[in-house]
Parts: structure tokens; C-alpha cells; sequence
């Protein structure tokens, strides 16, 4: 039989605070079903401390699954964890951060009602997991200018305007743009090149940009790599509007492939992030795990595609 106990993982600061005066909502439906939801505030350091005890135990008797409540940056955080400890256990996410590419994948509910009705069945695929270097990533691993504008942007503005603030801030570090030199190397693409921007998705959308990787696909074990390159100042807006769009795969200075592992090096100091959290200097050797990520969806078919 499967443990009664739900491990829920909730960023405290979510949704603008609001997602913890509803905790008692959520509490009460699984109990409703005769299951015990088990909350750990995400934010403090001892949540590290709770996933190290939970992989000595047999966890798989312990918890049924684990919900993440928060943004991306909340599940990249859980997720490290998880792996780091060995914890094997499906994740159910609660799309209630700034940032929810993962969840928009999945075309997960923003209503809470909605996303506990799915956390309390039983229907799941599979996602792939990035690696870049020693961090795991759900979404997106990012290198150079625009890892640079959101890492010096005010994260209370992040809150309140979302990706207007990186357009507003980028808009406002133009002037400083300049193009960086990088090697990268794949099985399907060797190149050395001046890029403004880099990304590897696992997912289609990042930063609220919705059609990065508008042919991405979670599960396929592949990563789709965007590449742009430097160019005149004057084509970055057209370059934007083919972005939003979802029509920049065809634009001269942008490269795209599929790869399951490349290396990026550079000489260069470079901004990099995974899921919006900074992550390590260059070289960084990227990778995918395939289905290495058991996740609660709305229902699948026999094919495991998320519907």
C-alpha cells in the first residue's frame, strides 16, 4: 500500500505571501481523502536538513509524493536536493512564483482549487532533468547578457512587473552591450562565436517567454540550444518582436539545434544561471537525464503525453 503522507515544500513568500493563508484549505482536502499533508517552509535553511534525514529512512514507506509550491526557482531548489539525497519520489507542483515555466509546460492551473485537485490523483508523466556542471536545471540553462540584467535587477520589481522589468532593464543596459567570445562544442554543432545570449531549454518557455523553444519537448531526452549572435543594436527589436512571435529559428543571427550534451568555454568573465538562480563560472558542460523526473499532470495517455 501507498503511504498516506504527502510532503508539501511551500515558498512562504509565493503568490506575494498569499499561498500560506491557504493553508489550511489545502490541509483539509487531502485529509478529506484520508490523506496527511506533512508542510516545510521552503525558505529556511533546515529544509536541506529534513531531505538528508528523509533519504536515511525508507522514504518511499514515508511520503506518497512531494508538492512543490512555489515558483521555478522553489522547484530548482527541491529538485537539487532531491537528487543530491537520492529521494525517488513523484513531485506534484503548485504554480504559485514569479517565474512558472515548468508548470506552463504542463498547462498546470493557477487556481488553487484546480491545482489540488490534481495533486490528490494519481496521474504522471515523465520530464527529463539538465545538468550544467554540478546543478541540475528543470527549465533553462542561460549564459551571458540577459543572465547579467537579471542578476542585477531589484527582485522586489521582478515581483511586482515580471518580464516587463527585464525589458525595462535591458532596455536601460543597451549601451553596455557588448558580444562574447565562446567555444562550444557538441555532437551536432563546433563552433567558435561572438554571442550576445545563450540559452539550452529542456522546456519551451523561460522568463515569461512563452515560444523560446516552441518546439521543445520535456521528455525526448534532447535539449534545444538558442544561440544569439551579436549583431547590430538596431535588429535587437525586430529580433524581440520574432521572439515573442515564436519565429526567430529563422532569423541569420540566431543558431538552434538539439543536443543531448555540449561544453561551452570561454576567456571571457560570463553571466550563467539555471531556472534564474546564478549558477557556476565557465567552461560549463551542459547534459540531459532523461525521465529522470516523475510529475503530477492533469492526466496522461497510454504514450505518456501530458494532456
Amino acid at each position: 500500500m501507498k503511504s498516506n503522507k504527502v510532503l508539501l515544500i511551500y515558498n512562504p513568500k509565493a503568490g506575494n505571501g498569499l499561498f500560506k493563508n491557504n493553508l489550511d484549505y489545502i490541509i483539509d482536502k487531502f485529509q478529506r481523502r484520508h490523506m496527511l499533508l506533512i508542510p516545510v517552509r521552503s525558505d529556511r535553511k533546515d529544509v536541506g536538513d529534513f531531505l538528508r534525514q528523509l533519504s536515511k529512512v525508507d522514504y518511499r514507506k514515508e511520503y506518497r509524493k512531494i508538492i512543490i509550491a512555489g515558483g521555478d526557482g522553489t522547484i530548482n531548489h527541491v529538485i537539487n536536493l532531491m537528487i543530491n539525497f537520492e529521494i525517488d519520489l513523484p513531485i506534484a507542483i503548485f504554480p504559485a512564483g514569479t517565474a512558472n515555466d515548468f508548470a506552463y509546460y504542463f498547462d498546470l492551473p493557477h487556481k488553487l482549487e484546480d491545482m489540488v485537485k490534481i495533486a490528490l490523483e494519481e496521474n504522471y508523466t515523465y520530464a527529463d532533468i539538465g545538468k550544467a556542471n554540478d546543478q541540475y536545471f528543470i527549465n533553462v540553462a542561460a549564459i551571458g547578457f540577459l543572465v547579467d540584467v537579471s542578476q542585477r535587477t531589484d527582485p522586489n520589481i521582478k515581483n511586482t512587473l515580471g518580464v516587463l522589468s527585464y525589458y525595462l532593464r535591458g532596455i536601460g543596459e543597451l549601451p553596455n552591450l557588448k558580444p562574447i567570445p565562446v567555444k562550444i562544442t557538441s555532437e551536432e554543432y563546433q563552433a567558435e562565436e561572438k554571442i550576445f545570449f545563450m540559452l539550452a531549454m529542456n522546456g519551451r518557455s523561460a522568463g515569461g517567454f512563452k515560444r523560446i523553444a516552441p518546439m521543445a519537448s520535456i521528455n525526448d531526452g534532447l535539449l534545444d540550444v538558442v544561440i544569439f549572435k551579436e549583431m547590430p543594436v538596431i535588429e535587437l527589436a525586430p529580433l524581440l518582436m520574432s521572439i515573442l512571435a515564436g519565429q526567430h529559428r529563422e532569423n541569420k543571427h540566431v543558431i538552434y539545434f538539439n543536443t543531448r550534451r555540449l561544453l561551452v568555454e570561454s576567456d571571457s568573465e560570463v553571466g550563467t544561471d539555471v531556472d534564474g538562480e546564478k549558477s557556476s563560472s565557465l567552461p560549463l558542460e551542459i547534459q540531459v537525464l532523461p525521465k529522470r523526473l516523475k510529475v503530477n499532470t492533469v492526466r496522461v495517455d497510454m504514450g505518456g503525453n501530458v494532456w
